[in-house]
């Protein structure tokens, strides 16, 4: 499989084609240290930059290959010394067999085999003594293991990787889950509000129909369509919600009730009301108690806080609620379940968007945490 060259790739095999060529035509003469021949040298040192690029396609390939090129300009040349760029190369190859395959694997087997022959290469040179053949063993061993760290690092990045991208996406499934489930809720408290809101529509238009003297039958006869239509909507809505709630749902008149079971669970709570408290509708009330239900809720489970202020201020047009805890509060958007069912800041966004509000959640100054909801009126 062909990989794709990189600028470090094509950087790193200039350099050392370059300083292979230095060294051909720089030390060309006669003598230990001299070249006397330096074209062998300079096409090793071509030759040896573009085996570097396919170190990370073939690295096994290319290193057999730059130890037979090794060997043959060895022999043309009668050198008794390490031409840099095979010596370089070498060791960049190793690097990359070692990082190419897991060791206990048959790929990393035989990427052993080659170090051994690279290696064995090495030290058939003129005038190979004990401390060259320890020096080429380190730098050999340094260049293989460091690949080796290379490739377990990569594979625990990958893992890491498919990991956070698999709790990534059972976060999101969760999270659009728990919206699911929060809206279907709502519309199961809403059910009793609806259908109690269309009886009593039923009924009063029944009472005014029955109230019409003579001489109305007009009027009498659009009235029982109007009351036909109520039964009709009654029953469409049992049938498409379920089976109607026998348990009352409870408004802000029931706050004191709650504080009270809140209050038993060790932190202290503070009740402000502003304003006339004013009528509410049904759903809007129910929203709006259990948004302080939910904020309550995730103080004891999440924030452990000790005091929490809450004020309830009913204005000219609008609701508004504030509750303000002493702890650290709930990560924002996270679908903490609670006891009544709701999913946390989930539950109160549903509830607040639903009839047009806005909430915002969050730290502030003071180590505090603060939920703020807006509802418009009329």
């Amino acid at each position: 499989m062909l990989t794709r060259l990189t600028w470090p790739d094509l950087l790193l095999s200039l350099a050392v084609t370059v300083a292979g060529l230095v060294e051909s035509f720089g030390r060309q003469g006669l003598g230990y240290d001299q070249i006397e021949n330096p074209t062998p040298m300079a096409v090793g040192a071509i030759l040896s930059g573009v085996l570097l690029l396919f170190r990370r396609t073939f690295p096994m390939t290319a290193l057999l290959a730059l130890t037979v090129l090794g060997f043959a300009v060895q022999r043309m040349t009668n050198a008794e010394y390490y031409a840099a760029w095979h010596l370089y190369s070498t060791l960049i190859l190793l690097h990359g067999v070692a990082s190419a395959a897991e060791l206990r694997s048959r790929r990393g087997i035989a990427g052993l085999g080659c170090l051994l022959i690279a290696y064995g290469h090495l030290q058939t040179l003129r005038h190979v003594d004990v401390p060259e053949v320890l020096i080429t063993a380190i730098f050999v061993g340094v260049a293989y293991t460091s690949g080796i760290l290379l490739r377990r690092q990569m594979d625990r990045t990958t893992r890491l990787a498919r990991h956070s991208t698999r709790l990534e996406m059972e976060r999101e499934e969760r999270a659009r889950w728990a919206v699911a489930e929060e809206r279907a809720r709502i519309a199961r408290e809403l059910h009793d509000i609806v259908s109690h809101n269309v009886s009593l529509m039923t009924l009063h238009v029944g009472g005014v129909r029955r109230m019409l003297g003579d001489g109305q039958e007009r009027e009498r006869t659009l009235l029982l369509g109007v009351e036909q239509a109520g039964r009709e909507t009654i029953g469409e809505l049992m049938l498409m919600l379920g089976m109607l709630r026998s348990a009352p749902q409870p408004g802000l008149d029931r706050l004191d009730e709650l504080i009270a079971q809140v209050r038993e669970a060790g932190p202290k709570i503070e009740l402000r009301i502003i304003g006339t408290p004013a009528p509410l509708s049904s759903g809007l009330d129910l929203s709006a108690y259990r948004l302080v239900q939910e904020a309550l809720t995730n103080v004891l489970k999440h924030a452990r806080a000790s005091n929490v202020d809450i004020t309830i201020a009913y204005g000219p047009a609008e609701l508004s609620i504030l509750v303000i805890n002493d702890g650290a509060g709930p990560d924002d958007g996270a679908a903490h379940p609670l006891p009544d069912g709701g999913h946390g800041l989930i539950g109160m966004r549903e509830r607040t968007e639903m009839h047009g509000g806005e909430l915002s959640v969050g730290p502030i100054a003071g180590g505090h945490y603060r939920v703020f909801a807006r509802f418009p009126l009329g």
